[in-house]
């Protein structure tokens, strides 16, 4: 991956993600599928300016859906739980 802006696709708002942000100082973020954590590591830090302490990456399956006949696959996905090293501070929605 060259394009920094191609691995981070979307910051994830849920409740575990908010009590993770303030509790442990971790953001969770959606995440290209074919991204690792070196790569993941260097685009959070070029894109927001924190320092990053370490990723933990998830990969979730699509559930298989009914649409009354038809039956279809949501995609799967990846997610990143990214700590922050002690001290900085992200904040996606800061006019909020």
């Amino acid at each position: 991956m060259k394009n920094i802006y191609e691995i981070v696709k979307k910051p994830l708002f849920t409740e575990k993600g908010s009590a993770l942000k303030e509790s442990e100082n971790k953001i969770l973020v959606e995440i290209n599928k074919d991204a690792n954590k070196l790569e993941i590591k260097k685009a959070i830090e070029d894109i927001f300016k924190v320092k990053v302490e370490k990723v933990a990456t998830i990969k979730v399956h699509g559930k298989w859906k009914r649409y009354g006949k038809s039956l279809g696959k949501r995609s799967d996905r990846k997610k990143a739980l990214i700590t922050l090293k002690k001290g900085e501070k992200l904040d996606f929605i800061e006019g909020a």
